[in-house]
């Protein structure tokens, strides 16, 4: 009887907390399609980054420099990259707002400086403008490694629509693994490097400097086409 009577009171209690409101804390809610709109953030910045197609070009920027100065750069172009994607995932409409320029105007610009890049690497193999030691070797990381290769046009672009549909903490979470997945790339460059050697590490960035050649083209029509339309 008394079992009874508990079974009863458990099953009234039950109900009478089930009718009363939610009391949950709307900050650490998780959306129903954060996990999704995270893996496609994740996915569109990766495939437009491309920091395994990086990597010739990275080997023709720092092939005469040491371990240490390899490491250097690859560590500056990925703050400098990070730091670029995050500003303009935030602010990068008003930032373009301000200078009175368009994202199409911004893709002919990275346009034109990615066929510069591809120019210099067919014709001489490197890129000669602030390769050397100490802060001459620094720079390399910033231009072109950082910009306009790894946050280039397209990045940024993939960014700032994130951050409009998806929100700042799926666009942050993107951004963050994306780096560190093409940070670890760009530490394995001394063994890809090793494996190549110099002479197939010049074939092989002459092979990629034509990739980036159509892609900065790409970059210079669609900017073009939106900019004259």
């Amino acid at each position: 009887m008394l079992i009874g009577v508990i079974a009863i009171f458990e099953v009234q209690l039950l109900l009478s907390l089930s009718s009363l409101p939610s009391l949950s804390l709307p900050g650490f809610i998780i959306p129903p399609d954060f996990f999704e709109n995270l893996i496609k953030s994740i996915i569109a910045l990766f495939v437009v980054i491309d920091p395994i197609g990086s990597v010739p070009l990275f080997i023709a920027l720092t092939q005469n420099m040491g371990k240490d100065e390899r490491k250097s750069v690859s560590k500056t172009a990925i703050a400098t990259a990070a730091a670029l994607l995050i500003v303009f995932a935030v602010a990068g409409s008003q930032i373009l707002a301000i200078f009175g320029i368009t994202i199409y105007s911004f893709m002919v610009a990275g346009g034109v400086l990615l066929f510069i890049v591809s120019i210099e690497l067919l014709t001489h193999g490197v890129w000669r403008f602030g390769v050397g030691t100490g802060r001459e070797a620094g720079e390399s990381g910033v231009v072109p490694l950082a910009f306009p290769l790894l946050a280039g046009p397209g990045a940024i672009t993939s960014v700032m629509i994130s951050f409009q549909t998806a929100g700042l903490i799926v666009t942050m979470l993107s951004i963050s693994i994306v780096i560190v997945i093409t940070y670890i790339v760009l530490l394995l460059v001394n063994s890809i490097y090793k494996v190549l050697g110099r002479r197939g590490s010049m074939i092989f960035t002459r092979i990629f400097a034509v990739l980036v050649a159509a892609i900065a083209v790409q970059y210079i029509v669609q900017g073009a086409k939106h900019l004259f339309s």
